[in-house]
């Protein structure tokens, strides 16, 4: 589900700490029981919503490297 608002600003939003400074990365806030996603270089693209298994699934797939693209 993505939702595509402004509700998330007061969201305690979490980057990569391997990101630095800049503002390319995905960041990640808790909602409740949901974890939301983001893009950090087009907030306006909105959030991704993802329920405990379905965040759990996406961790272990990039650290399997799944997501790596190649």
């Amino acid at each position: 589900m993505v939702y595509r608002t402004t509700r998330g600003a007061a969201l305690n939003w979490r980057k990569g700490s391997r990101s630095g400074s800049a503002n390319e990365c995905v960041e990640v806030a808790a909602s409740g029981r949901v974890v939301l996603i983001r893009d950090s270089r087009d907030l306006a693209a909105g959030m991704l919503a993802l329920d405990p298994a379905g965040w759990r699934a996406l961790v272990r797939a990039v650290r399997n490297g799944e997501l790596d693209g190649r």
